[in-house]
């Protein structure tokens, strides 16, 4: 593999974090020596691999943002779900029906009286619903938004490790590209120095 990984052994177990799998690539200090090891026969072969780690970084980075899209839409529902629950738990001691409005579709409401309650029905996604407790609802919601809100953070500790991946690949092929362009230039001055 061209943009192979790097083995760190001296290395803290900080910094060897594993970032989901996306391999680390090792800057081609120098290119001579490189283009020399096996696999690396010609600047074509070289460039096309490089090229192709960079489309794989590419489509790693497409499927991390969409799932960071993904969680950043996630989190407000859970905090504005958590904020309804923490007001239930208010109104429950109180004997009077709560006075809402809910969602029937997009943009279409409807008045709702709710009697006082200590159960709730979560929407748990794949055409699951399940009635908890206020108490365990709230205790799952905040489990589930302290989660998401670390995979987010990690997600873009990810998508920022990838981007220097993707950078450094990119350096590499501009650096095996311009040592090609002075080997040829080198050759052609000899060849025409020859014919002299």
């Amino acid at each position: 593999m061209m943009a192979a990984t790097t083995d760190n052994s001296n290395a803290s177990p900080a910094a060897k974090k594993k970032h989901l799998g996306i391999p680390e690539a090792a800057f081609v200090e120098d290119v001579d020596s490189f283009m020399k090891q096996p696999g690396n026969e010609t600047a074509d072969v070289v460039l096309r691999k490089l090229d192709e780690q960079c489309q794989k970084y590419k489509y790693m980075e497409l499927n991390l943002s969409q799932k960071k899209l993904r969680l950043k839409n996630q989190i407000p529902q859970i905090t504005q779900t958590l904020e309804i629950l923490r007001h239930m738990q208010k109104k429950k001691e109180n004997t009077e029906p709560l006075k809402t409005h809910f969602m029937l579709a997009d943009n279409v409401y409807c008045k709702a009286s709710v009697p006082p309650t200590d159960k709730v029905c979560l929407w748990l996604g794949a055409n699951v619903m399940l009635e908890y407790h206020i108490d365990e609802a709230q205790a799952l919601l905040e489990k589930n938004l302290s989660t998401a809100s670390r995979n987010l953070e990690t997600l873009e500790e990810d998508l920022d490790f990838l981007k220097d991946q993707f950078t450094t690949t990119e350096v590499n092929m501009a650096r095996v590209y311009n040592w090609d362009v002075k080997r040829r230039s080198r050759e052609n001055l000899l060849k025409s120095a020859a014919k002299s």
